[in-house]
């Protein structure tokens, strides 16, 4: 007999009227508020203006949820295209199904178009809103907790969230609340990203590389818990491989950026900084230009010693 456990909602709809309120979709419009919220005063806080991550994020949420539905549909093609399945169904998304990995590459497709239009570095904006999307992911894993679905094993442990549906082959008990675990997870990553990049000042794309690391590695242990369905290559599930491979290319980028491109982009957004900078792009314009001041002043103190020391050979 369980003492204590998550219990899961009767229902993953309420109907307002002839509106109905879906908790799974509901957690992701709440998921990119926040993103949108908190990528935005990180692009002031380099130097950027206000709205501009909202509006490209205009062009990146739509590719994403494209993206993310799109990689769960190819790699879970037998829950819609199988005996017995309509495939109808593969374009209903708010019954939950989305692929992160598919909704950060078409994201970053939408994202791209979106800053290419305004003249803004693409790796800038990625470090802006780097933190923001794992908050969006920690609130949008609660939509699994709506439609009792992507738990782990099963377990008794207090924190445990029963599950009551049997659909779709499900067996009511209590399980590994592997939702849970992510959501805290990718709290944990936006924390370590905001630390990481006060701390180094991380520029041209690798506050968003430490991310994507960082959630791949949490990610990879977190599969290990699952019981859904999945396909496997070589005993590991195709989301264990998919983070490994993206794991080893954000740290690759990472290490290559810091070597190519070391310190941050002293231009976010041209044209911001007629409009008033931000302390931290005046932090860093301030610095750049102390710099040159610097290496002005010991260029000339080299050249008066020079001139100073052809004077002497000639007395």
């Amino acid at each position: 007999m369980e003492l204590a456990y998550i219990p899961s909602p009767s229902r993953g709809v309420i109907h307002l009227g002839p509106i109905p309120l879906r908790g799974y979709a509901f957690c992701i419009i709440i998921g990119v508020f926040v993103a949108v919220w908190l990528g935005n005063k990180r692009w002031i806080a380099r130097g950027g203006r206000a709205g501009t991550v909202a509006d490209i994020a205009v062009w990146a949420v739509p590719f994403g949820l494209v993206g993310g539905r799109l990689y769960h549909v190819i790699t879970d093609y037998q829950l819609y295209f199988s005996e017995g399945r309509d495939w109808v169904d593969a374009f209903k998304i708010w019954e939950g199904g989305l692929g992160i990995w598919g909704a950060i590459a078409f994201g970053g497709l939408g994202a791209w178009i979106g800053c290419r239009r305004r003249g803004i570095p693409m790796p800038a904006y990625a470090d802006a809103v780097a933190p923001g999307i794992a908050l969006a992911q920690a609130i949008g894993r609660w939509g699994n907790w709506f439609n009792q679905e992507l738990y782990g094993k099963a377990t008794d442990l207090p924190w445990a969230v029963e599950i009551t549906s049997s659909s779709d082959g499900r067996v009511p008990g209590t399980y590994h609340p592997t939702f849970l675990y992510e959501s805290l997870w990718c709290i944990g990553v936006a924390l370590l990203v905001i630390w990481a990049d006060r701390r180094f000042k991380l520029g041209h794309g690798r506050a968003f590389a430490l991310y994507v690391a960082a959630y791949c590695v949490g990610r990879f242990w977190i599969e290990y818990l699952r019981v859904d369905k999945a396909h496997e290559i070589l005993g590991l599930r195709l989301n264990n491989w998919t983070a490994l491979f993206v794991f080893l290319l954000a740290v690759l980028y990472f290490v290559l950026s810091a070597k190519k491109r070391p310190g941050r982009e002293a231009v976010v957004e041209p044209g911001a900084a007629d409009s008033g900078g931000s302390a931290d792009a005046e932090e860093d314009a301030s610095q750049e230009k102390a710099d040159t001041e610097s290496s002005e002043v010991s260029s000339d103190m080299e050249d008066d010693a020079n001139d100073e020391a052809g004077s002497a050979k000639k007395g």
